[in-house]
């Protein structure tokens, strides 16, 4: 019986040596991506952001650049970009994990699962437009737009009128079948 026992305690150590390299292995991939950081930049420069591992927006840069551009330009590119760091958000988790706890763990992959359904792909990106194409109003008045034709101080003068004729082929108004 002293066996048993003696194998029952060495299979407890073992269990409780298991969990504790587990809980080692959760923490550091915790810590790993709780310090990520996510930036991104418009194509042009004028925009830049940083989100957490958790999503959250961090920091946000408008340079001078985007001076020229209209607000909902701006917004947009905000939005477009903090989507786009977002949905890199998966990926990173993902090599955290393979990197610490493994790919295989269930509750890693529960993990992976939770954050590309919370961070999912951003939309494909719409070509470029021009102010033309946009659903807005536009009450600006362009640099470059050529100026409106100069208006005439005078008014035009009134249509002129036939002069009535005498025709045969007129019946006075009256119709042809009376």
């Amino acid at each position: 019986m002293p066996e048993d026992i003696a194998g029952s305690e060495q299979m407890l150590a073992n269990w409780n040596q298991n969990i504790q390299e587990r809980a080692a292995r959760y923490q550091e991939m915790a810590t790993r991506v709780q310090g990520m950081t996510i930036s991104e930049r418009s194509s042009d420069g004028s925009v830049e952001i940083t989100v957490g591992s958790n999503g959250i927006l961090q920091n946000l840069v408008i340079n001078e650049s985007a001076a020229g551009k209209r607000m909902s330009e701006i917004s947009g590119e905000i939005m477009k970009l903090l989507q786009r760091a977002q949905s890199r958000i998966p990926e990173l988790l993902q090599e955290a994990m393979a990197e610490t706890i493994g790919t295989q763990d269930e509750t890693a992959n529960v993990l992976f699962n939770e954050a590309k359904k919370n961070f999912p792909a951003p939309p494909p990106e719409e070509p470029t437009r021009t102010p033309y194409d946009r659903n807005e109003m536009n009450f600006r008045v362009e640099d470059d737009a050529p100026p409106p034709p100069a208006r005439p101080s005078t008014p035009p003068p009134p249509p002129r009128r036939r002069p009535p004729r005498d025709d045969d082929d007129d019946f006075g108004g009256e119709s042809v079948l009376s």
